[in-house]
């Protein structure tokens, strides 16, 4: 089986809510971690949702934000073997700081024969913030404990 490109999607759930209308340190971010992208676009949509789009040498990323939502989905496209989808989306989870975040990684190309032409796909999802959220548990919990 001969893979010709890979794909990363990420779901990014409450993200945090200044990151998420900061377009310009999001083009940055993109520009340093793809050491310059030739082609970006912003497309308004409203202004709930917009998109950002990068093209590169090796493939494209589309980036769509629900800043009402607090959600945000990247699309990562790559066809070179050496590239690295994953090291990218470290760098967009770190600009946007989910809660919470679920990726899908698939193959994508010449699966040779017929019978292997189904998908491989692994997903993934994971809270980000487990200790932030459990101290705020506590407190709760302590609070509600004094009150009774």
């Amino acid at each position: 089986m001969k893979i010709l490109a890979r794909q990363l999607n990420l779901d990014l759930y409450n993200c945090s809510q200044k990151r998420l209308i900061d377009i310009e340190g999001l083009k940055n971010v993109l520009h340093n971690a793809l050491n310059g992208v030739p082609q970006l676009v912003s497309d308004f949509t409203d202004e709930n949702h917009f998109a950002v789009v990068g093209a590169f040498s090796d493939g494209h990323i589309a980036i769509h934000i629900y800043a009402k939502l607090r959600y945000v989905a990247v699309d990562i496209f790559t066809c070179a073997e050496e590239s690295e989808p994953e090291e990218l989306s470290k760098h967009i989870r770190k600009f946007f700081q989910p809660d919470k975040m679920k990726s899908t990684f698939l193959k994508r190309g010449d699966f040779g024969q017929e019978r292997d032409m189904k998908p491989k796909i692994k997903t993934r999802v994971a809270p980000l913030r487990r200790v932030r959220n459990a101290g705020a548990k506590v407190v709760k919990k302590l609070v509600q404990g004094g009150n009774q």
